[in-house]
């Protein structure tokens, strides 16, 4: 402690050195902790900043000289302050805590409002995990428009909320609020539907990273059907606690070989999903390796050409490019074998119409298994809204597709 060595000091002497024209003898006597409150509250108004901020950081000065000391205009004065208070509060028991709250609960609410941002973050990180603290301290800090001040809250603070939190995720806090809420302990699934709907790409990332977040199921199912290009989704997706089938197989289609390999050896698969995601990855295997064989034969459009020349422009050829996801190939076929034109082709497809799709293969000469392929892989249709089946027919009659095509021509 800072407290002077030799024997107590007299009140009168005391009172006779607060007053000292010497600012080195006012900030001896401002350390000491064996003070009578009233000397402490005078050295609280001292004209000096120093002696201030040592009365400030003074574990003996009585309350309503922290009140004052609070509104002080030298921000050195407040966060030795709010540093006080963030070494005293931890070690308090619930009695000690509840005596402190009702002498500072003014104090905090000043603290909570100053216009150093290092006093409000002194404050935020002592109040984060206090089960007590009081509720508008702690929802000023969590509103705050730093975020090294509202984190600590947003992610720790007992006190909050879901009711607060969710007024919170739905206002558009500061940039990094909704990450420091997803990682908190045991988000329900309101909270985890309402992170979701914000489309925030990284604070969605950090709740599938935690693995105490409750997440519905179709909620999941989305965040999966999203998950395609947004790389940083596809690990935390991967090692969630519990995936339905249609999310396994799903991920199974996008994610690194890496990824794929850990996907197959969870534990809450049945045996139809864990041979299915096997036959994937044998099946991105060999993709790969036609891929390489494609590479060497030149551009994706100039290899389709040549094959059509050759009349080996075939379902098989085009399955496969489905399956291995090369557009540019898959486009041209479609154009060559289709007799339509590149603008229409590009049409049905950017807007992933789905009848448009099955009239379009079926013009094209193409199986119906393709035709699934060419809307899952190349349109990117919801696999909940693909038509038709792998082993089955066309299911839209001729004068359907027919109208479909003659539609498209119309509009271009």
């Amino acid at each position: 402690m800072n407290r002077l060595r030799g024997k107590p000091i007299a009140y009168g002497e005391a009172k006779k050195l607060a007053s000292h024209k010497d600012v080195k003898v006012r900030l001896k006597l401002a350390k000491r902790e064996d003070l009578v409150p009233e000397i402490l509250y005078f050295l609280a108004e001292d004209p000096s900043p120093e002696v201030r901020r040592a009365i400030a950081k003074n574990v003996s000065t009585p309350r309503h000289a922290d009140l004052l000391l609070s509104r002080d205009n030298d921000d050195g004065v407040r966060f030795n302050l709010a540093e006080k208070i963030a070494r005293l509060i931890p070690g308090l028991n619930d009695a000690e805590l509840n005596k402190v709250q009702e002498l500072t609960h003014e104090v905090l609410e000043l603290l909570a409002k100053d216009q150093a941002t290092r006093v409000r973050r002194i404050l935020s990180e002592t109040l984060k995990d206090i089960a007590n603290a009081p509720p508008d301290v702690i929802g000023r800090l969590a509103r705050d428009v730093e975020l090294v001040v509202c984190a600590p809250v947003l992610e720790h603070s007992p006190v909050l909320t879901d009711e607060d939190l969710l007024e919170i995720i739905t206002s558009g806090p500061v940039l990094g609020a909704l990450s420091a809420i997803s990682k908190r302990d045991g988000l329900d699934e309101e909270l985890t539907d309402a992170i979701y709907y914000t489309n925030d790409v990284e604070a969605i990332g950090v709740m599938l990273s935690n693995k105490s977040a409750q997440i519905r199921e179709d909620t999941l199912d989305r965040i999966v059907e999203r998950a395609h290009d947004i790389e940083p989704w596809h690990t935390p997706l991967v090692e969630r606690p519990k995936l339905s089938r249609q999310a396994v197989l799903r991920l199974a289609e996008f994610v690194a070989e890496k990824l794929l390999d850990t996907l197959s050896t969870r534990t809450d698969m049945d045996a139809d999903t864990a041979d299915a995601v096997r036959e994937e990855f044998s099946r991105r295997m060999e993709a790969a390796e036609r891929s390489r064989t494609r590479d060497e034969g030149g551009p994706p459009e100039d290899r389709a050409k040549k094959l059509f020349e050759q009349d080996k422009l075939n379902d098989k050829a085009v399955h496969e490019a489905c399956q291995g996801g090369d557009v540019a190939f898959v486009k041209t076929a479609l154009v060559l074998k289709s007799g339509l034109g590149l603008s229409i082709v590009d049409k049905i497809l950017d807007i992933a119409s789905i009848k448009g799709i099955i009239a379009l293969c079926w013009k094209a000469d193409l199986s119906m298994s393709t035709a699934v392929l060419v809307q899952k892989r190349i349109a990117k249709v919801n696999p909940r809204e693909v038509q038709g089946s792998v082993d089955g027919d066309y299911p839209l009659t001729e004068d359907e597709m027919n109208w479909q095509l003659e539609f498209f021509q119309d509009s271009d």
